[in-house]
């Protein structure tokens, strides 16, 4: 099975072809010839999942999924939330996101965090939404070389290691993308797709 995968994020695309089987081939937003930034506005994760893919499968004809996803802080009321990417404003930079996350969080005892992923996908005419979360704590600086976004201040629960400290294969049997990715691919392997 061929299928888009709704994301510009190559280190998206990288985590989630690692953690398919062979059976299902991902094609990127590239590979079909779009090369736009996808519409982002909605005020969830899903309503912004959903709306990235339906802009594929309107604009290009293609079976696709996307997925979106957020950093939940509890002591910061659940920011950034749907706004992570974005958090320090445009243009966007993990560096200032999390330099942002870290400088809202000095003082605060509470770390506790939670990373959040949706998947929209849209076969046919049909759709499915898929849920991952990880829950964990951020730390108060970064850590690791590996991953991207807030990997490397986030501490995954039962572990000493930040994301950014795992390789991509523990990464992707723990992470929120990875749950998230899983149920996916359950889901398409047990309708034979």
């Amino acid at each position: 099975m061929k299928i888009c995968f709704a994301t510009n994020n190559s280190k998206k695309i990288e985590e989630v072809r690692a953690a398919l089987p062979k059976s299902i081939e991902i094609v990127s937003l590239k590979e079909i010839g779009c090369e736009e930034e996808l519409p982002e506005t909605g005020d969830t994760l899903d309503h912004n999942a959903f709306q990235k893919a339906r802009y594929v499968k309107e604009k290009y004809g293609v079976d696709c999924f996307a997925d979106d996803t957020g950093l939940e802080v509890a002591a910061l009321q659940g920011e950034p939330g749907v706004y992570s990417g974005r958090y320090a404003g445009e243009p966007r930079s993990d560096e200032r996101n999390v330099d942002l996350l870290l400088k809202n969080l000095s003082g605060i005892s509470n770390r506790e965090a939670q990373f959040r992923t949706v998947i929209a996908l849209i076969l046919g005419e049909d759709e499915y939404a898929f849920e991952g979360v990880a829950k964990g704590k951020i730390i108060e600086e970064r850590r690791g070389e590996k991953g991207f976004g807030y990997d490397p201040v986030f501490v995954p629960e039962g572990m000493n290691r930040t994301f950014a400290e795992l390789d991509m294969e523990e990464k992707n049997r723990i992470s929120h993308r990875g749950k998230a990715v899983h149920a996916l691919v359950q889901f398409l392997t047990s309708k034979n797709f």
